[in-house]
């Protein structure tokens, strides 16, 4: 259970943050996950920046730029990842840009602090081979049949549609059939898209429910437990962790490594970054583009190892 969020804020302080919360789920159609994270970075920022004293609104409008940069330099000092502080000053800017659309306080001053610079992490795709390879020997990892066909209809929805395992394991009976060309899927902070559906997606989920103990009626679960209930994320988890054992593959194989699969081998075809946004559900083209860094890299790992020039040294 989630500890409680307490604010460092009085009354009327408390009363807004209140409303900007309430806005985020209705108006932005964050997810209580989303917003729960919001919060408690607010949270730490007003306990940070007062540690000795309840804020108010006004206070909170006067703070200077040195006072922005004391907490993230403390924030530092904690050995807190630059995602982490990268995430806190999102949550903070968006709050003091609420406060100033709806002109209930104004801080210029936090438009001058920049988000810390973060390393680039590239995204670890998997090979075309080694991810036909996984979807080959899904079937025989699990304790038994039915679980085996589930956790193959699992990797290659996955892997074919570019599904975040959140997204796969939400869906219910009835969201896919033989008919569907398309899939609708809701993803962070509520957002819809639709991602084309290939045959073999269907034909895959098709056998898994065929071998299924349990009933397949519409709007329940479409992947379930041993026990019937709705899947587990850390039970596709360890069935992967199994699978990458067994053909010796790398510790960044993983479920959202198979997403990055299909974003990656679709850039490689020469489908536009634009399209692959919309595919993936990136709010930002900016998040998009780490594909094409890794298509850079690929690409001068295969340079060096077929040149002459590199040969010869």
């Amino acid at each position: 259970m989630k500890e409680e969020i307490k604010f460092n804020a009085d009354e009327e302080l408390h009363s807004v943050i209140e409303r900007w919360q309430d806005w985020l789920l209705k108006e932005r159609l964050f997810s209580e996950h989303t917003l729960d994270a919001y919060s408690r970075d607010l949270a730490i920022f007003l306990q940070k920046i007062s540690p000795d004293k309840v804020l108010s609104l006004s206070e909170l409008a006067g703070l200077e730029v040195r006072d922005f940069r004391r907490f993230l330099s403390g924030r530092s000092a904690q050995y807190i990842n630059k995602s982490s502080i990268g995430r806190e000053l999102s949550a903070i800017k968006n709050f003091y840009k609420w406060l100033d659309v709806n002109e209930i306080a104004k801080n210029p001053a936090i438009s001058v602090i920049s988000t810390p610079r973060q390393s680039k992490i590239l995204p670890k795709a998997i090979d075309a081979d080694d991810a036909f390879n996984l979807l080959d020997e899904a079937t025989g990892m699990a304790s038994n049949a039915w679980q085996g066909l589930r956790d193959k209809a699992i990797f290659t929805l996955l892997y074919g549609c570019g599904l975040r395992i959140s997204e796969a394991l939400s869906l219910n009976v009835g969201d896919i059939s033989a008919e569907s060309e398309f899939l609708r899927i809701k993803g962070k902070g509520n957002k819809e898209r639709i991602v084309p559906l290939l045959p073999i997606i269907w034909q895959n989920i098709e056998a898994y429910l065929a071998k299924s103990p349990y009933s397949t009626n519409a709007g329940e679960p479409l992947f379930l437990g041993a026990r019937g209930e709705r899947l587990n994320p850390r039970i596709v988890q360890r069935q992967m962790q199994k699978l990458r054992a067994r053909l010796g593959l790398a510790d960044t194989v993983t479920p959202h490594a198979l997403r990055h699969s299909f974003a990656t081998q679709l850039l490689q075809q020469g489908v536009d970054l634009r399209s692959i946004q919309e595919l993936l559900g990136h709010s930002s083209l900016i998040t998009t583009q780490r594909y094409t860094d890794v298509q850079t890299e690929t690409l001068k790992r295969e340079y060096h190892k077929a040149h002459p020039l590199e040969k010869q040294k």
